[in-house]
């Protein structure tokens, strides 16, 4: 119940804030529009402080970071190829006329501010517990602020059916298939964890801060700590799909983003691929948010 209130309140104030446009007053919105490209880097930094902290209340920290690293790579690549071949089976290529010297170097650029921002964060993280200061920022409060704005956005983009069309579908089917076949890849390398759980990790597309908990509860720490670290890596994996290619294979890139397309991500959807994929990045992120915590408390409980 907790997951489906957390999805509420994300959807409660987009609502909101498409429902506000042009009612507020204009330099208001103005505003509004003006800070919106930022929130991506203020999600970074919270994100980035977020993961400091959690390295820090966790045992042998290295051999865990290791195994989530693997299976968030392994899982964010078997999503996106498993988007990519899924839509090239339908008859879709990849975008065109977009290669470019300039498109390059703003791809760069965007994921150099990127990783400033993370380790800005995880700086200020580490140097305020060596000062024994209490640092905290509230994630959600600062996607529900994120959420409200691209409300207001939206309201001034052309919204129509396509929001419902059959082939969105296909972004968070590739996640679950794509994701389940990177975790039996990862298998192979992973020995010390039953193919049972690696599946059970995939199946959290991101969403750390329900599966981290739900599989500390169901199972045990140690599974816990690595599905949250997983599902952060998992994100930060998006993120450099996102500015790196998403621009050219955006489908595929939102797959691979999981459920943080409709939240975390959503910023650098709008960024790199352009607002014509916010429906994509929206339907997908709440089929999967919805989906996350079922899937990992029955694989769990199993």
């Amino acid at each position: 119940m907790q997951s489906f209130w957390l999805i509420f309140q994300l959807l409660f104030c987009l609502f909101l804030g498409f429902m506000l446009a042009r009612r507020l007053p204009t330099k208001l919105e103005q505003f509004g529009f003006k800070i919106l490209p930022y929130f991506s880097y203020l999600l970074l930094i919270a994100i980035a402080i977020e993961f400091s902290q959690t390295l820090q209340s966790i045992s042998s920290p290295a051999h865990i970071l290791t195994t989530a690293v693997s299976i968030a790579l392994a899982t964010s690549v078997g999503a996106f190829i498993c988007c990519y071949l899924l839509f090239k089976a339908i008859g879709y290529q990849p975008m065109q006329g977009k290669v470019s010297a300039d498109l390059l170097l703003s791809s760069l650029l965007n994921i150099s501010y990127a990783f400033f921002a993370l380790a800005f964060g995880y700086g200020a993280a580490e140097l305020f517990s060596h000062l024994n200061i209490g640092l905290h920022i509230s994630t959600w409060n600062l996607l529900l602020g994120f959420m409200f704005l691209i409300g207001l956005d939206l309201a001034y983009s052309p919204l129509d059916r396509s929001w419902l069309n059959w082939k969105i579908l296909l972004v968070p089917l590739a996640c679950i298939i794509g994701s389940i076949l990177g975790a039996l890849a990862v298998s192979f390398a992973i020995s010390e964890i039953s193919l049972k759980d690696l599946i059970m990790l995939s199946q959290g597309y991101g969403f750390y801060s329900m599966t981290g908990i739900v599989i500390t509860q169901l199972k045990d720490a140690h599974l816990g700590s690595i599905a949250l670290i997983n599902d952060l890596f998992r994100e930060i994996f998006s993120i450099l799909f996102m500015y790196l290619i998403g621009w050219r294979y955006p489908r595929s890139a939102i797959s691979a983003a999981g459920a943080t397309a409709m939240d975390v991500t959503l910023p650098m959807v709008k960024q790199s691929c352009g607002n014509d994929f916010i429906p994509h990045a929206m339907v997908s992120g709440f089929i999967l948010s919805v989906l996350a915590p079922i899937a990992v408390s029955i694989l769990a409980a199993l």
